[in-house]
Order: C-alpha cells, then sequence, then structure tokens
C-alpha cells in the first residue's frame, strides 16, 4: 500500500528557502564510526534531502525518502546507469508494483554503492516521472534527482539519519551496535519509538491539542501536513495557503494553514507554528490511535531530529 505523501507543493520562495536558511545548531558528528559507513547527503529546494550514489558504476542522485516503502528509479536515469529487466539479461520486467498511482514495472540493478558500501544487486520499481510533474532535472547533473531511495535500503542496513549534520550512516558490521541512545540522552534529546506500519511506513504517537493520535515520519514530505478534518474539529481557524499536492489515489487537494499550540511528538513538545493542512484519505489501518498526519522535513530540521532504524528510534531536540 502506497502511504499518500506531498512531494509536489507549490510555495512561495520565502517558504522554500526557511529551511536552507536555518542555521545549524547540532554539534558535528564524527563521520568515522565503527561498524558503520557514513554518507553524506545535500539538501535541495523543497527540503529534498538528497544522496550520490553509483549505480552499475553510474553517478546517481536519490531522494532519501522514510515515506516510501520501496525504491524506485526514474526510467531515464534507469536507461543511463544501464539497468536491466531482470537478472538473466532477458526483456521481461521480474514484476510490477503499483507506485502512486501508476503500475510500475521492477528491475534489476547489478550494483548499487552508497559511499564506499557497496549494497550489491537490488530490485527497483521504475517510474516515469514526467507522467507526475517531473521528479528530473536534467540541465544540471549535481541538482538532478534520480529515484528514491527507500524504507526497504534504509531498514536492511539499520540506517542512522541525522538531518542537522546531514549524514547517513549504514550499518556494515553485525557485531558492533552503536549506542545512540546513551549518547543522544547526554544531549538532552527525546526518545520516541518508531512503529513499522503494514503499509510500510513509520508513525510515532503525538498529542494535537489533547487528541491522541499518530503520524507518519517522513524524510520525503518538505512540510508538515495534519488532518483538515482533525483541526477543525479542535476549532483551529485555517487559512488557504494557495497550495495543491497529489497523493497516491491521484486527486489533486488543496492546502489550508493553522496555528497549532500544542502539539506533542512521543514526550517532545513542538514550539507552537503554523502547520498545513490538508483532507488526508485514509492513511492506514487505526490501532491504538487514528494515524492522522505527516512530519515532514520542516519540524524533522527544526527539531534536530535523528532517525535510527537499528534501535526504531526517532531522537529530537
Amino acid at each position: 500500500m502506497d502511504i499518500p505523501r506531498l512531494p509536489d507543493w507549490i510555495v512561495s520562495l520565502s517558504h522554500l528557502l526557511a529551511l536552507a536558511a536555518a542555521p545549524v545548531c547540532l554539534a558535528a558528528a564524527s563521520s568515522h564510526i565503527a561498524g558503520y559507513e557514513a554518507v553524506p547527503v545535500r539538501y535541495a529546494p523543497l527540503n529534498k534531502m538528497i544522496m550520490p550514489i553509483q549505480i552499475n558504476g553510474h553517478p546517481a542522485n536519490l531522494l532519501v525518502d522514510t515515506g516510501a516503502e520501496h525504491t524506485t528509479l526514474d526510467t531515464e536515469a534507469a536507461q543511463l546507469c544501464a539497468v536491466a529487466a531482470n537478472q538473466f539479461g532477458g526483456r521481461r520486467y521480474i514484476g510490477y508494483e503499483r507506485i502512486n498511482g501508476q503500475l510500475c514495472p521492477i528491475a534489476f540493478v547489478r550494483n548499487l554503492t552508497v559511499g564506499a558500501m557497496n549494497i550489491g544487486n537490488i530490485q527497483v520499481a521504475l517510474v516515469d516521472s514526467s507522467a507526475r510533474g517531473g521528479l528530473i532535472t536534467r540541465a544540471n547533473a549535481t541538482a538532478r534527482v534520480d529515484g528514491i531511495l527507500g524504507a526497504d535500503i534504509l531498514v536492511a542496513h539499520r540506517a542512522v539519519i541525522n538531518t542537522r549534520t546531514k549524514l547517513v550512516f549504514f550499518k556494515t558490521a553485525a557485531s558492533v551496535p552503536l549506542q545512540l541512545s546513551a549518547a543522544v540522552s547526554s544531549e538532552k534529546f527525546t526518545t520516541v519509538p518508531l512503529r513499522h506500519e503494514e503499509n510500510g511506513g513509520f508513525t510515532v504517537s503525538c498529542s494535537i491539542n489533547g487528541q491522541q493520535r499518530r503520524v507518519f515520519v517522513d524524510t520525503g514530505a518538505f512540510v508538515t501536513t495534519l488532518n483538515e478534518r482533525l483541526l477543525r474539529s479542535l476549532g483551529i481557524a485555517l487559512q488557504p495557503a494557495h497550495v495543491t499536492g497529489h497523493f497516491s489515489d491521484g486527486i489533486s487537494r488543496h492546502y489550508s494553514m493553522g496555528q497549532v499550540n500544542d502539539f506533542t511528538i512521543g514526550g517532545f513538545r513542538v514550539r507552537p507554528e503554523k502547520i498545513g493542512a490538508a483532507p488526508l484519505p485514509k492513511l492506514g489501518p487505526e490501532r491504538d490511535a487514528p494515524i492522522d498526519g505527516i512530519v515532514g522535513m520542516d519540524i524533522l530540521y527544526d527539531c534536530h531530529a535523528i532517525i535510527d532504524f537499528g534501535s526504531m528510534n526517532l531522537f529530537l531536540k
């Protein structure tokens, strides 16, 4: 099941630059940790976390996206990187997967390298970006985005994403524990457990004006969005944001903004601020609380988020 997400918003330039202009307050972490490969990332417009990689020896850029269940490649990038239809060299694809409303063929990558770490051969979904507004920018080889690094790789290699130091760590030695919880507690981080949902996404518990909910943690969403219906029921005034977005059902929706003064993620209190609101579709099956929103890169970066898929925790400060 696809997670409805908001990568295609149209916003003002001042809003786009807000993340890039924010000062980095968290002390730079060491890029040399035993048992882990540290891979630098950079931020592109729309708060996109971009990782340079190698696909079959060809350079490529992937969006690091915890909200994507599968790693994907743009069809044009797949051709440039000599991605095969299957591991046997034939023309028949391994299978098909529906992603964001598209039926995408599953292809075979012989070799994927992040930093100095060879992940080896993997399966990827091929997505025609031109059909959804164009993820790819070919004019500048360093600015282009060739696909998405999804949760399949992040979880398999117990990745640790540090949004402030702009490093993603991939586990290389099974015998070496990171002991991240002890390290971040000394820096006054709050630990919030992550839960892996049936649809592949990761949620955390939260409270919005005293109402218990869950929200997805999504580095692929550049702005945090809560369910419009919930905010209206809480009496939070909403103003049109002149913004539209697309979800996995392919429907374009208009968005609003509302001042949320009481928003707690786990035991961490988010500072009062305006947050996006949209008429969200059902985001997943309800267990202990409804899933009523998406925490995007705006709040994750502002709160010094560290996402640890080894311990399945989100750390906020």
